[in-house]
């Protein structure tokens, strides 16, 4: 996950959110470098563009090094073109250049 450019600290609001130790320590992890409340707003904007369908593509064909056949459980949206794919409709999982499991539809990697 990528952070995005936006308001500097010092012009945020201060809000607070309790969070278990286990996953503090998790996004810790995770985020390396970048900070957990950094990737914490990360993760909240790209949860606002889905559900306020201002959805904006995270990845391109060329960070897809390789993907599998798969059957979606529950609804999901394609990284590289923002479709959405319902429940038990055929999809790709695709492999990005970092390791990650992506959703992708079947039409996103044709021609």
């Amino acid at each position: 996950m990528h952070t995005i450019t936006r308001t500097p600290t010092t012009d945020m609001e201060v809000t607070s959110i309790r969070l278990e130790r286990e996953l503090k320590d998790k996004l810790k992890e995770i985020a390396g470098n970048q900070g957990y409340q950094a990737l914490i707003r990360d993760i909240l904007w790209n949860y606002v563009q889905q559900k306020s369908g201002e959805w904006k593509p995270r990845f391109s064909r060329a960070d897809i090094r390789a993907s599998i056949a798969a059957t979606a459980q529950q609804e999901e949206r394609c990284v590289l073109t923002g479709q959405l794919i319902q429940p038990q409709q055929p999809m790709l999982l695709g492999l990005t250049r970092n390791g990650d499991m992506v959703p992708l539809s079947v039409e996103s990697l044709a021609g």
